[in-house]
């Protein structure tokens, strides 16, 4: 007795908990307007009563009878499991359920649930249960959209308010497994959910038999899924903030347990409703398909939008922040600013011709290009660029050296431990989306290195400051190179580079009305595509989860969905592209060849040089300079 009641006195002269939000914190996007779309708090006034009713009846019947604990239902619980020596029975009340959905993570051990203990204890000490019963149906997960005027909304396309008895059943039941019990998801699993729902309903005295049979047997009519709100992109974005959050070591961590933090973002709401239109238009026809999206201003690292999947609401893995793949030919930009700072100029030869690399020991290594493409020719380091030509990358890598693509990858903040290999020029090794926007924003920046990143300052409930972003733009890269560079990405959609070969991105240049650098990336499981001008920094990945193959469809949706966003997110401004430094010159060429253009040229165009590197008769061949094997076959 002595021990309850010091432990009651804790929970009242504790400080009150902040519940009014998800989490305990309040975010704000860019605008500093809050961001509400993530919980969407409807007072339990404005809810139907049936939602109320249902939720009591199947997750906590004594709700408004105990004071946090349950113990007859404990007891039955445990009696159950140690009589079947399995877990089968929880006794959680809604009052332990919201402590932890609030303030703990979801691990089954003893020191979780003492702290989940004291926190329900504190809840019921300083809350009725009218708040609390609010602010968990306010926060609860029904199939990865969190809180019931979302789930009204997204399931049924109306307000919590007006939601019937039959879909008020069926919506109750999603919370015990949201997974198991979607009806979108599995609807016979639902089905006999909601059937229980209602069975518990009758028998604690809130609807007559009558009811119970009428809401059984109503067929219930989902919202599509393309008129669906999608809240996966504003979930996701939450998800990487509060991420972010926990890494900042100047906020104490006393905060961060309790929570009344104010969190200003980078999130440009206009963007990341652009994003959220484009997966759901782009992406309807393949529910299986993933997406990882990042939208970002390239001058000073801010996150402005991302989708880390396509739908939140069947799975909650951001593939932003936790998923790393292989990049593809998207490495490629990194190995040619490398050449071009080794000497090598857009005009630079190597012949596209299938071949096999011999090395010591008779090792080989045998890439060959996409659908065995070749030009069997000597072509310029422009066209292997448009072509995405996978022998001039490997001749290139080789003559340079593998060390120093890695070397540079490094320079550009890639933390991940590449291997010197032949195929690394290929983009074999498997990087994470957020360090590939790092390193192609130093390209769009002009040369500057920085740090991606969804949040600006963090203040406590008073306002005082705990944490601002601070960048320090370091100049890491020759600004005339990366000009060049960029020149030579924006041919990835020019009509003088079709030859015996295409460029690239030329299906979607009618699409373009601007000018940009784009680069993608192909391998059997992954399509990437990462894009610029000075305003904005695009990168998308595709795929599947499960690593099973794509196809050429697959790279088509990927491209398709990043021109149609960047455009609609520029649609009002003029085409924002780079001054030409005063040590660049522009020559006419054959975009082939390399060689200087003349009358009879069949393909012109202007390539960048370093003054006193342009080509004037003849070009440069490095050919001889690597020792290959070529196949007679």
């Amino acid at each position: 007795m002595i021990l309850y009641a010091f432990v009651l006195a804790y929970a009242y002269l504790s400080p009150k908990l902040p519940i009014d939000t998800a989490n305990g914190y309040y975010l704000y996007d860019n605008t500093k307007a809050e961001i509400k779309e993530g919980t969407n708090w409807i007072s339990i006034k404005d809810m139907s009563p049936y939602i109320i009713d249902a939720t009591i009846a199947i997750e906590d019947k004594n709700f408004y009878n105990h004071q946090g604990f349950d113990y007859l239902r404990i007891i039955k619980a445990l009696f159950i499991n140690a009589k079947n020596r399995k877990n089968l029975q929880g006794a959680s009340t809604i009052t332990q359920q919201y402590a932890k959905n609030l303030f703990l993570n979801f691990d089954k051990t003893w020191s979780r649930k003492i702290e989940e203990a004291f926190l329900t204890m504190r809840l019921e000490a300083h809350y009725s249960k009218d708040e609390i019963l609010e602010g968990y149906l306010n926060t609860i997960n029904y199939g990865g959209i969190f809180g019931i005027e979302n789930a009204s909304n997204y399931y049924f396309n109306k307000s919590s308010k007006d939601l019937t008895l039959a879909e008020a059943s069926i919506l109750a039941g999603i919370p015990k497994s949201p997974s198991n019990y979607s009806p979108t998801q599995n609807p016979e699993a639902a089905k006999k959910r909601q059937q229980l729902i209602l069975e518990a309903m009758e028998k604690n005295g809130y609807i007559t038999e009558s009811e119970k049979e009428n809401a059984i047997n109503t067929e219930l009519i989902y919202t599509k899924t393309t008129e669906r709100k999608n809240l996966s992109t504003i979930m996701y974005y939450q998800d990487a903030v509060i991420s972010e959050l926990k890494t900042i070591k100047s906020i104490p961590n006393s905060f961060l347990e309790t929570g009344g933090l104010k969190i200003y973002t980078n999130l440009d709401m206009n963007a990341q409703s652009i994003l959220e239109d484009q997966i759901k238009d782009k992406m309807k026809n393949d529910e299986e398909l993933q997406i990882a999206s990042v939208i970002m201003d390239p001058n000073n690292g801010n996150i402005l939008a991302i989708a880390g999947g396509r739908d939140y609401s069947t799975s909650q893995f951001n593939r932003v922040t936790n998923s790393k793949r292989q990049v593809g030919s998207t490495m490629k930009p990194l190995l040619y600013y490398t050449a071009l700072e080794n000497g090598f100029t857009a005009s630079t030869t190597f012949t596209s011709e299938k071949t096999t690399f011999t090395f010591s020991e008779n090792k080989t290594y045998s890439p060959s290009n996409y659908n065995e493409t070749y030009g069997n020719k000597p072509i310029s380091m422009a066209a292997a660029i448009a072509y995405s030509d996978n022998i001039y990358a490997v001749k290139t890598h080789l003559f340079l050296g593998e060390e120093n693509l890695v070397n540079f990858a490094k320079r550009l903040g890639i933390k991940e431990n590449l291997s010197p290999i032949p195929s690394l020029a290929l983009g074999t090794n498997e990087i994470g989306i957020l360090d590939m926007m790092r390193a192609y924003a130093s390209f769009a920046n002009e040369g500057y290195k920085i740090t991606p990143h969804f949040i600006t300052k963090v203040e406590d409930i008073e306002g005082n400051v705990l944490y601002e972003f601070k960048e320090e733009k370091e100049a890491i890269l020759n600004k005339s190179t990366v000009y060049i560079l960029n020149e030579l990405l924006a041919n990835s959609y020019s009509k003088e580079l079709i030859d015996y070969n295409y460029p690239t991105c030329i299906a979607i240049a009618p699409k373009i009305s601007k000018k940009y650098a784009i680069k993608t990336g192909t391998t059997n499981t992954d399509h990437l595509i990462f894009g610029y001008n000075k305003d904005v920094l695009i990168g998308v990945w595709m795929g599947y989860d499960d690593n099973r193959e794509t196809d050429v469809s697959t790279g088509n949706v990927m491209k398709n969905l990043w021109v149609d966003t960047i455009e609609t997110y520029l649609k009002d401004k003029e085409s924002n592209w780079y001054k030409t430094p005063d040590n660049v010159v522009g020559v006419l060429v054959d975009p082939i060849t390399g060689l200087p253009a003349t009358e009879t040229s069949t393909h012109k165009q202007i390539f960048y040089y370093i003054k006193g590197t342009q080509p004037y008769s003849t070009n440069q061949d490095l050919e001889k300079s690597i020792e290959t094997f070529k196949e007679t076959n």
